[in-house]
């Protein structure tokens, strides 16, 4: 038990986009000063489906539309972990102790042209391609299992 039990999880969505090479994005936050990178995700709107959400944060942090993705999977539950306690009070107004996520992956149809993080609020200051199995080393350790799960999940759709 932690004193931040009783807080809820936010609920979120991510995006594993991933290009006909079967190579995820993935952009490096630029409130991180961590060399840390991550998948596009966000809080899901009161009323919002998950899936619309997804596709709502992919858009507002890379510039991607709709038209450009097709949804290939959908994480069979969501998947959840906790802010380190340091974090906890600071982030999301300090209502949250974590998240809860649901995660997509989607096949982008689009050139790496169509891609542009500098979006109305820019949430990345780089990005690139990576193989997906580089995912987990690449986030902040206290996503690194969460990372671990969605690659695992996906794998069977991402075998060449």
């Amino acid at each position: 038990m932690t004193e931040f039990d009783h807080l809820p999880y936010r609920p979120c969505a991510g995006v594993m986009l991933v290009n006909h090479a079967n190579l995820v994005f993935v952009g490096q936050r630029i409130d991180n000063p961590e060399d840390a990178w991550q998948m596009p995700q966000g809080g899901i709107d009161p009323g919002e489906e998950a899936e619309a959400a997804a596709i709502r944060e992919l858009g507002e942090e890379t510039g991607v539309s709709a038209g450009l993705v097709d949804i290939l999977a959908r994480t069979r539950e969501d998947l959840v972990y906790d802010l380190p306690p340091e974090l906890v009070g600071k982030v999301w107004k300090g209502r949250f102790r974590g998240q809860r996520q649901s995660w997509f992956l989607a096949r982008f149809n689009g050139a790496d042209s169509d891609i542009d993080i500098q979006t109305a609020h820019p949430e990345f200051r780089a990005w690139r391609w990576v193989e997906p199995v580089q995912l987990p080393s690449l986030i902040v350790p206290f996503k690194r299992k969460l990372y671990e799960d969605i690659v695992t999940e996906f794998s069977p759709y991402l075998a060449a």
